[in-house]
C-alpha cells in the first residue's frame, strides 16, 4: 500500500518502536453502548482501512463490531456488533467474541475470533465488504485463543496461529500452528514457540500467544507477539517479535529477549486490566520502511505504536534468545 499511518521517532527517543503521541486513537467510549473498545484488527480496504473492533458493553458481553477510517487513525465504528451468516456450515453459535484478527486471503477478507462455544475457542469468519459476514466452522476443540492467519498459503494449506489454553485466564501458553486444506478442516499441528525461562527473559516466561498477521520479509515471516509475566500484581502483557522460517513457519530463527514495547503510559497501566500490551494488527510498507502495530491498553482502548521495519528485523536478529 503506498501509505500507512505514521508519526516520525521523537527525537529524544532511541526504542525501536514508539508510541504515537495521540495515544489512544480509539476511547473505551466511542459508541454508546461501550465499555471498553480493544484488542481489535485493522486492514486496508478501498480507499482507505477497515476493521473489525472488540467493543464490550455496558453487561461486559464481548462481541466484535465493523468500523472504518480514511487515515487508519480516526474511526467511525457501527454501533451494533457484526451479525453473521452461515458460511461453510448451519452451526454458527457464539456466546461470545472477543480479540479479533482481519486478513485478505485470496478473494475475500478473513476473521479470526475467540469464540465462545462452551468455552473459548477459534472461531472463523470471512466477508467481502465489510457489511455482509460469514461465520464458518471453529477451527478448533476448546480451550484456544489468538488464532492468527498467515496471509498466504503454506505448501498449498492454509496455516493458523494458535494458543491452546484453559478455560479460565490461563497461566501458562505456547504458540502452535496448525494447517487446513479447505478453511474448515484443521490439522497437522505443530509447536512453534513456548514461554521463556524466567532466568533468560521473564517478560515473556508465563504464556506467549501471537498477534498481528504475520509479515513476508527477506528474513522469514515476521510474527509481533505478546509475552505475559506473573507478578504479584498479576499479569503483565508486552510486545516481542520473532522471525519464522518462510516455508517450515514452525521452526523460530530468531526471537526477542528484550521486549519491543511494554505497558509503560497510564492508559496502558491503568483501565479494565492494568498493565496490558496485547498488539492485533499491523500495517507496514516494505518500499517504505514502515511498520504501524494496533494494540489493546489495559483492555480499555484501543493505540498504535511505529517502527522502521528494517529496524524491527535488525533488533530481533541482534538481540534473539
Amino acid at each position: 500500500m503506498s501509505t500507512i499511518p505514521w508519526q516520525d521517532r521523537p527525537e529524544n527517543s532511541k526504542d525501536v518502536m514508539w508510541r504515537y503521541s495521540e495515544n489512544p486513537i480509539i476511547d473505551r467510549y466511542s459508541i454508546p453502548s461501550s465499555n471498553s473498545i480493544f484488542n481489535s484488527a485493522v486492514v486496508p480496504f478501498g480507499d482507505g482501512y477497515a476493521g473489525v473492533f472488540r467493543c464490550d458493553n455496558k453487561a461486559v458481553q464481548m462481541n466484535i463490531f465493523a468500523g472504518f477510517s480514511k487515515d487508519g487513525i480516526n474511526w467511525d465504528i457501527n454501533h451494533e456488533p457484526i451479525e453473521m451468516k452461515s458460511g461453510n456450515t448451519e452451526m454458527i453459535e457464539s456466546a461470545y467474541k472477543y480479540d479479533p484478527r482481519v486478513v485478505w486471503i485470496e478473494d475475500r477478507y478473513w476473521i479470526t475470533w475467540c469464540n465462545g462455544y462452551n468455552g473459548p475457542t477459534i472461531g472463523i469468519g470471512y466477508t467481502f465488504d465489510f457489511k455482509e459476514f460469514f461465520q464458518c466452522e471453529n477451527a478448533f476443540l476448546p480451550f484456544n485463543r489468538n488464532g492468527v492467519l498467515f496471509p498466504q498459503k503454506i505448501n498449498g494449506k492454509y496455516a493458523m496461529l494458535s494458543r491452546p489454553s484453559d478455560n479460565g485466564h490461563t497461566p501458562f501458553g505456547d504458540i502452535w500452528i496448525s494447517y487446513s486444506p479447505d478453511m474448515k478442516y484443521w490439522g497437522e499441528h505443530r509447536l512453534v514457540m513456548k514461554p521463556s525461562p524466567f532466568e533468560q527473559s521473564a517478560w515473556q516466561c508465563t504464556k506467549v500467544g501471537a498477534g498481528p498477521i504475520p509479515i513476508l520479509t527477506d528474513e522469514g515471516w515476521l510474527m509481533i507477539y505478546h509475552g505475559v509475566i506473573n507478578t504479584c500484581n498479576g499479569f503483565r502483557y508486552a510486545m516481542g517479535s520473532a522471525l519464522l522460517d518462510v516455508d517450515s513457519p514452525d521452526q523460530v530463527k530468531y526471537r526477542t529477549q528484550p521486549y519491543l514495547l511494554g505497558p509503560a503510559e497510564t492508559y496502558e497501566m491503568v483501565g479494565d486490566v492494568p498493565n496490558v500490551v496485547f498488539p492485533c494488527a499491523a500495517l507496514h510498507n516494505i518500499e517504505e520502511d514502515k511498520l504501524a502495530v494496533y494494540y489493546g491498553a489495559a483492555d480499555t482502548h484501543v493505540a498504535i505504536a511505529f517502527g522502521k521495519l528494517s529496524e524491527v528485523i535488525q533488533f530481533t536478529k541482534e538481540n534473539s534468545l
